[in-house]
């Protein structure tokens, strides 16, 4: 196989993707075609449901899955599960969540649950004509997609208002029309889009050709009215913990001024922000809802006031230990991914078949959960000593070291510094980070 058969490559089988892979770019190696057929499932109906979420599949890219056991929210215990890569977030995560389950664990609340999506278009007409002819019709619009909304209008959803919005003073001739959802249990998407491509057919219908022109019609991932609240409280006497190293007073005074520092900060921000979205990704992706729209939303959500900032608040008034989260959140419990991916289904089934209101809290979370262990850390011992034993851990697996040289390299570095070259010499190897 050549490179000038390329251009037909999605139309390969997903064997001969793979072997022009290997054979063109991958030194045609018979170890590394099997290194890929090994990831596949071994459930061969799994396999067949993964190949179709996206194109030019030719294997799986596997991260762990792991949970947290215990997290207390409401009253109601949770066994939380969380894909990602990343070193020390699941314990984290879990050390949060027993540290705050003796202490009334995790409170939340959906504060709205508006989705929206806009028409864009340009108009060269008169405003005032412009704002008639969409006055005048604004019902019989939505007539139009009366039979789009009929099943999610059954379950309590549907279109909950369609504006006019003027956006001329930011660039000449430009318009929307936005509307408003209510998705329900449903992440949405294709709901939404159906919606505005049908308004926006028969809103053209209305001016002359050369009048208005339909730009393009997308759901919005900036969902500023759809949010949850999360907080944990308790007196700051019973932060104790001998884990800690300080008094509860000192701790929390610290731990208000690393918040301080959040939120004044850019530097600090981004980063602060970072570890709240590693919980809240974690349980997006276990549940296969859309995490790059979720991330996309927080961080523009956590600029909307016209500077980048930490997105948490906190309180030490009257002895009492307040941390607070609220952030937008568009997730969804029905369709799409969370109905066809199995492990998916099965993380719906463990958080007890939540609705979509109940995961939003559940992420929030999660999400303060992680970043509470953060800065818990980052104030008292530092960041390094929670990560440094998976960190080594990797050093090891990259080295293929024995089990028995794990075991002397944990005792070895148990109070010692861990780099790359610290554990290569200790091993022994002469192998090269690439």
């Amino acid at each position: 196989m050549s490179l000038k058969e390329l251009c037909g490559f999605s139309k390969l089988s997903k064997l001969e993707k793979l072997n022009f892979v290997v054979d063109e770019y991958l030194n045609a190696s018979e170890n590394v075609k099997k290194d890929f057929l090994s990831c596949a499932y071994e459930n061969e109906k799994f396999q067949r449901i993964h190949d179709q979420f996206s194109e030019n599949t030719i294997s799986n890219f596997h991260l762990p899955y792991g949970v947290v056991p215990h997290l207390l929210m409401n009253g109601v215990d949770y066994c939380v599960p969380m894909v990602i890569e990343e070193s020390s977030v699941v314990a984290a995560c879990s050390r949060s969540a027993k540290f705050w389950k003796r202490r009334g664990g995790f409170h939340a609340e959906v504060i709205s649950k508006i989705k929206t999506g806009q028409v864009h278009f340009y108009y060269t007409g008169s405003i005032k004509k412009l704002r008639k002819i969409f006055n005048e019709n604004k019902s019989t619009l939505l007539t139009h997609v009366k039979e789009i909304n009929c099943n999610m209008s059954k379950r309590g959803g549907g279109i909950l208002d369609l504006a006019l919005i003027d956006k001329t003073h930011d660039e000449a001739h430009y318009y929307q029309l936005s509307l408003n959802f209510d998705t329900c249990d449903a992440q949405g998407a294709n709901y939404i889009n159906t919606n505005l491509e049908t308004l926006a057919f028969e809103f053209k219908k209305l001016f002359s050709d050369n009048e208005l022109e339909i730009i393009f019609s997308i759901v919005s991932n900036y969902t500023p009215n759809s949010l949850v609240k999360c907080y944990i409280t308790c007196a700051i006497s019973e932060l104790h913990d001998e884990q800690i190293g300080m008094s509860p007073d000192v701790f929390a005074a610290r731990f208000k001024k690393a918040v301080k520092i959040s939120q004044i900060d850019i530097t600090r921000a981004v980063t602060h922000n970072k570890g709240i979205m590693n919980g809240v990704d974690a349980v997006a992706i276990a549940t296969g809802n859309d995490f790059r729209s979720i991330e996309a939303c927080v961080h523009a959500f956590a600029s909307k006031e016209g500077r980048y900032r930490g997105l948490t608040n906190i309180s030490l008034d009257n002895n009492m230990f307040y941390y607070e989260l609220i952030i937008p959140l568009s997730v969804g419990t029905v369709g799409g991914l969370t109905n066809l991916h199995p492990l998916a289904s099965y993380s719906l089934n463990m958080l007890k078949k939540p609705h979509a209101e109940d995961l939003m809290k559940i992420m929030a979370c999660v999400g303060l959960a992680q970043n509470f262990a953060a800065i818990r850390s980052l104030v008292t011992s530092g960041i390094q000593k929670g990560h440094m034993k998976m960190h080594l851990i990797n050093i090891l697996n990259y080295f293929e070291a024995s089990e028995p040289e794990k075991d002397l390299a944990f005792l070895f570095f148990k109070d010692k510094r861990v780099s790359f070259n610290d554990v290569r010499n200790f091993l022994g190897r002469d192998k090269q980070l690439q």
